[in-house]
């Protein structure tokens, strides 16, 4: 494995075999934190168990394995103006699967982070005092597929700096980043931080890229604090890990299963500004 591996996984394609398996139910006992193993390349794990962090968790994850036959691609979907759900922007690409994306402004649509792909700016980072902006503090990381088809978890850069960059196929700032090189991030003394709620994660391991949605805000699932969220990920071996818009844009779908997760929404699924994407490779 070269000095990359740890912070890129190759990811030209995987050919994506849908097993939803591994569907682990605990009353009160421990689990471990590493998922559950298969033989084939991508595979869907749900979590479900009352002991952890002290409450109950319902946890997706969707794992691509690094080593698998070049047929998939990931890329990410995308409205500037009109919000639609995850799913919805899922369909109109052809995706495969699919997570939520970055921050977006909740009243007139468009991402509140910055936002480019195939050098063209979709956004760039809002001014901290207009509405829906973030802090710095919280949009610290970004995503970053490069045009030599590897996928990264990296500290943000300034928005000029990947608008002079001709390196990258896409990148979507989001955060706070919560894993880098192995070692868990120092987050915001904040309630984003502090209180539980449903979490949308990114995360690269040393085989493996995962995508990850926790529930929250429901009576069978607490939610984690990103502090919790961070503990998790390291435990699961995550190397490199971005926390993406959580709360009710926290979605997972499958072609083959629909909305994986349960958004916590009363309405069901929230319309978002963009998503990551499976796609397969024609």
């Amino acid at each position: 494995m070269n000095n990359n591996s740890t912070n890129a996984i190759r990811l030209s394609g995987v050919f994506l075999i849908l097993l939803l398996t591994i569907s682990c139910t605990s009353t009160k006992k421990s689990t471990s934190n590493v998922p559950g193993r298969s033989k084939e390349p991508v595979y869907i794990t749900h979590i479900q168990i009352d002991t952890m962090f002290h409450g109950n968790q319902k946890i997706n994850l969707l794992i691509m394995r690094n080593q698998s036959p070049h047929k998939l691609a990931i890329d990410i979907g995308y409205n500037k103006r009109k919000l639609k759900t995850t799913s919805q922007i899922a369909e109109n690409h052809h995706a495969i699967a699919a997570i939520n994306g970055s921050f977006f402004d909740e009243d007139h649509g468009g991402s509140v982070t910055y936002f480019e792909k195939n050098d063209s700016v979709i956004s760039t980072t809002r001014p901290a005092d207009i509405k829906w902006a973030l802090p710095d503090s919280l949009i610290n990381g970004a995503v970053i597929m490069t045009k030599k088809h590897q996928l990264k978890i990296q500290k943000a850069k300034s928005d000029l700096f990947y608008e002079k960059s001709g390196k990258e196929a896409f990148v979507l700032v989001s955060g706070p980043l919560l894993i880098y090189n192995g070692k868990i991030q120092k987050l915001p003394n904040m309630k984003f931080s502090n209180n539980r709620h449903p979490r949308t994660c990114l995360c690269i391991t040393k085989r493996s890229l995962i995508f990850i949605t926790i529930d929250g805000r429901q009576k069978q699932a607490d939610g984690m604090t990103l502090h919790e969220a961070q503990k998790y990920l390291l435990g699961m071996g995550c190397v490199n890990a971005i926390n993406l818009d959580g709360g009710g844009s926290s979605t997972m779908w499958t072609k083959e299963k629909g909305i994986v997760n349960k958004p916590s929404d009363k309405k069901g699924e929230r319309p978002v500004a963009n998503a990551l994407l499976i796609k397969k490779k024609h």
